[in-house]
């Protein structure tokens, strides 16, 4: 009798036993002659060399569907085992799944041309208002990665900038006052990751979160990484970002031109980037509009009623500025 042993890895050990152990109990019917036991995220398994052999087949099958699509059923484990593809390998738009089982998908016309783009081009930008999903999908195509073993790592960056607040006036130290600045970073990476699992991936430095000033200096290989509030860099801070890629390395960068916080003495460095590099090869832009809004219902008319306020303001001083001529005259 040949005893080898297993370990779960990429996934919560409840996603791969089911609820209630039943994926197990499906497992261990499948291989009678096999004594299994699982404990943790130990799997032990006894018997002949055959059947050892035959098990271990599925149970890399197994954990590779988990670990992508964090989720699997019964229904699964027969399609995987009769060489199948399963419901979620199947359905389209999906990028990873949540910590719940939830498919987390392109869920707009302009968020699956930004899967495309990713896909297609080693640095994109993706351009909207607030609620277009473009930092969210952003950090589910750096997870997907991460889970396909395409990359090593996932870098994720913001700008700290004050939106009102003074960051020299909050409690705490140095990380203190910065976290408050990157929480949207761990907001979206908890959704996708389960919580042991993502506290293990950052303090092995797999998944980085950091100011952009700390992105000074390196190179950056083997990873996604993702700029985030990016109009709320200089020009001289973007051009530093931009040039820190490295091999197999994928950039992305996201940014609201209508929310700039920084002094009006300074211009945007996500509208310079954008005017310099639009006609690059390799790169690609993506502009999501109200449209690709996919956060509560009032967040559109939010925006529709300040874009409306926004062209009235326009029209007002255009028509002033055609009145004081006329005056002048």
């Amino acid at each position: 009798m040949i005893e080898k042993v297993f370990i779960i890895e990429e996934v919560a050990p409840v996603v791969f036993y089911g609820a209630g152990n039943a994926n197990m109990r499906m497992i261990k019917s499948l291989f009678p002659k096999l004594r299994i036991l699982a404990r943790d995220n130990i799997v032990k398994a006894m018997g002949s060399q055959e059947d050892i052999n035959a098990f271990s087949r599925l149970f890399d099958k197994l954990s590779e569907h988990s670990a992508k699509y964090n989720t699997l059923t019964e229904e699964d484990i027969i399609h995987l085992l009769n060489g199948e593809k399963t419901r979620d390998e199947s359905a389209e738009h999906i990028i990873v799944y949540s910590t719940t089982g939830k498919p987390i998908r392109a869920r707009s016309e302009n968020q699956i041309k930004l899967v495309k783009a990713f896909e297609h081009n080693d640095m994109v930008f993706a351009i909207g208002p607030a609620g277009t999903g473009k930092t969210f999908v952003s950090i589910a195509l750096a997870v997907r990665a991460l889970k396909r073993k395409e990359v090593r790592r996932i870098i994720l960056s913001r700008p700290a900038v004050e939106a009102g607040e003074k960051l020299g006036f909050l409690p705490g130290d140095m990380k203190d006052k910065i976290d408050p600045y990157l929480q949207p970073l761990y907001d979206a990476l908890e959704e996708m990751i389960p919580q042991a699992k993502l506290q293990e991936y950052m303090e092995q430095n797999v998944i980085q979160i950091a100011p952009l000033a700390f992105m000074r200096g390196r190179t950056l290989n083997d990873a996604v990484v993702i700029l985030d509030e990016a109009q709320n860099t200089t020009t001289s801070q973007i051009k530093m970002f931009l040039t820190r890629m490295g091999h197999n390395t994928k950039m992305v960068i996201t940014g609201d031109t209508t929310q700039i916080d920084l002094p009006p003495s300074q211009r945007s460095g996500l509208i310079e980037a954008m005017r310099i590099l639009g006609d690059v090869e390799g790169i690609a832009f993506v502009r999501l509009g109200q449209d690709d809004i996919v956060r509560h219902r009032l967040v559109m008319r939010i925006v529709e009623a300040y874009e409306r306020d926004k062209a009235l303001r326009i029209q007002k001083a255009e028509e002033k500025e055609q009145s004081d001529k006329k005056d002048n005259t």
